[in-house]
């Protein structure tokens, strides 16, 4: 087979084609660069600049390339900015996705791999979040990805396509250091960039209803996730056209935010205390997957902690931040 990613050049998705292309599988990568690296890719892993909304070069990328599944990673994926721009995130998320998988049916692609999210589960009061829980998104970017899911199970029903949806939780780490997030939009990176400046982490509300008051989060290294998707990608093969599959992506346990700035303070040697700030809008007390369904599916589990994932994370920080070790 051969793989086209969408968005391959960007944090996950260079994990993901790595990992991928490490058993064997050929793959193809679509990437705008808009906050993908080129360089994260080895040479032997086709790049085709170009974005999802193109339907000229989707069509032309898949026959050119013999194209026989789709892993979709290419999405804006900021809460914050999504509630200010949601046109923007329609157009993108959904409306790429659609041309996306009109280009797939036009080529009698029948594989697709959806990257989505536990944003569609919106804030539920629940120990564990099983797959089964409602999905009731409370912004703009959730709502793109539970209608993505929609969109990708209807068209799988109707044109014989094997499908499957990923749900991921809270991705963090990096398999090398060159590969790491570049972002400063996840909370180990916003903790980081917070001491390379000489300033506190911040923390946003500790007057929740969890042991330490802080918010429970479900954390998933970035290997384990390109793992998982490797074996979904292998599941859908088997499948050959038929079916879908929607897991959650995560490790199931959950870590507050206040153990997550301990840990941080203890890789980086980096000890002020963090700084205690108001509550933001939206965030769940408790968010953790119930991951019991992707080891039934696909006997897959993850294997890393946390403490390896902001090691990693850190080693990557380092590398674009050589002053941060100094700090």
């Amino acid at each position: 087979m051969t793989w086209l990613i969408t968005g391959g050049a960007g944090y996950i998705g260079a994990h993901v084609a790595r990992a991928m292309t490490a058993v064997g599988e050929r793959v193809v990568v679509l990437d705008d660069i808009s906050s993908g690296v080129p360089e994260r890719l080895p040479e032997e892993i086709p790049l085709v600049r170009g974005t999802v909304l193109d339907r000229e070069l989707l069509d032309r990328t898949l026959a050119e390339h013999s194209v026989t599944g789709v892993v979709h990673l290419a999405a804006r994926k900021q809460v914050g900015e999504s509630v200010e721009q949601p046109l923007r995130y329609y157009r993108e998320n959904l409306h790429g996705l659609t041309l996306l998988l009109e280009a797939v049916v036009e080529a009698d692609v029948k594989q697709f791999l959806f990257s989505s999210s536990a944003a569609v589960y919106g804030v539920p009061e629940m120990d564990l979040i099983t797959e089964s829980a409602p999905c009731e998104p409370i912004n703009p970017y959730g709502e793109t990805k539970l209608a993505g899911e929609w969109l990708v199970r209807a068209t799988g029903r109707a044109h014989s396509l094997s499908t499957a949806c990923l749900r991921y939780f809270n991705v963090a780490g990096s398999a090398r250091p060159e590969l790491a997030d570049t972002g400063v939009f996840n909370i180990i990176p916003m903790f980081f960039d917070r001491i390379t400046r000489g300033e506190a982490p911040r923390i946003f509300g500790a007057d929740y209803p969890t042991p330490d008051g802080t918010c429970i989060r479900d954390y998933i290294h970035v290997a384990d996730l390109a793992e998982a998707h490797l074996a979904v990608a292998r599941r859908l093969a088997e499948q050959d056209g038929a079916g879908d599959l929607t897991v959650n992506i995560g490790r199931g346990t959950g870590v507050s935010v206040r153990e997550l700035a301990d840990l941080v303070a203890e890789v980086t040697g980096f000890t002020d205390r963090p700084v205690v700030e108001p509550r933001r809008a939206g965030d769940a007390a408790r968010a953790v997957a119930s991951v019991d369904l992707v080891a039934k599916e696909l006997g897959w589990t993850a294997s890393r902690g946390v403490r390896e994932m902001v090691g990693s994370a850190w080693e990557g920080w380092c590398l674009r931040h050589p002053a941060a070790r100094l700090n």
